[in-house]
């Protein structure tokens, strides 16, 4: 029996899950800008709570890695090993973008689809990767700047459901081609890292807690007030 706590704060969404044996036992979320760090430790201690477990008996951390918000990554990361840390267990690193496309196989809806999350960077230029319909990478993680030149090729001969908060921006250049779907109303959710977590925990695949960092990909650059 295991039980792995999971974190996602790599966008918007402050997100914990609780999993057991590879399944999610408990979660709690919050789709709010600016709210990870006031209500992040709550909701694990409301979990571990209902769950009738102490913190002892989590057997690993596991945290949305990115790439994603810089302030949302540090806190979840920062988070992830500090509980770590106080806990002796291991971390487990999940890269944002596979969780989001894991959370979309998972619910066998979109077979036959290419799968592209996307999450927000600002203007027209986002985080994304594509994926084909087993959780493959097919194309590399980057940011890019999209037009109506972005996945030209890919979408001549393939259907591609393109999701996640970066996505919304993109309809009215990517909408003109008829293999492009749109899907509203996707969230990020730290159950959507269970299947890979799970695995990972068995590789013992852990982080070294002393050195991990978030994948940011690209420099934070601080903006000026006004």
């Amino acid at each position: 029996m295991s039980y792995i706590l999971q974190i996602e704060t790599a966008t918007t969404v402050c997100s914990v899950a609780l999993a057991k044996d590879g399944g999610v036992v408990g979660f709690k979320q919050l789709d709010e800008r600016n709210i990870h760090a006031e209500i992040i430790t709550l909701f694990i201690k409301e979990l571990v709570t209902a769950a009738g477990i102490s913190f002892d008996d989590l057997d690993a951390i596991a945290v949305s890695c990115g790439p994603g918000s810089y302030t949302g990554l540090r806190i979840g990361v920062s988070t992830a090993k500090g509980l770590c840390f106080a806990l002796d267990k291991p971390l487990i690193a999940v890269e944002t973008l596979t969780a989001m496309a894991y959370g979309i196989i998972a619910t066998g809806q979109y077979n036959g689809r290419l799968l592209c999350p996307m999450i927000d960077a600002r203007r027209m230029e986002v985080y994304t990767v594509l994926f084909d319909q087993t959780g493959n990478k097919i194309e590399p993680t980057s940011a890019k700047i999209i037009d109506e030149n972005s996945f030209y090729e890919r979408l001549q001969t393939n259907k591609i459901l393109f999701f996640g908060d970066g996505s919304h921006k993109c309809i009215d250049v990517l909408g003109i081609y008829p293999n492009a779907e749109f899907l509203p109303g996707f969230h990020n959710s730290a159950t959507h890292l269970t299947q890979i977590a799970a695995r990972k925990f068995n590789k013992k695949d852990f982080e070294d807690v002393a050195y991990f960092e978030p994948y940011y990909l690209k420099d934070f650059i601080a903006g000026k007030k006004a």
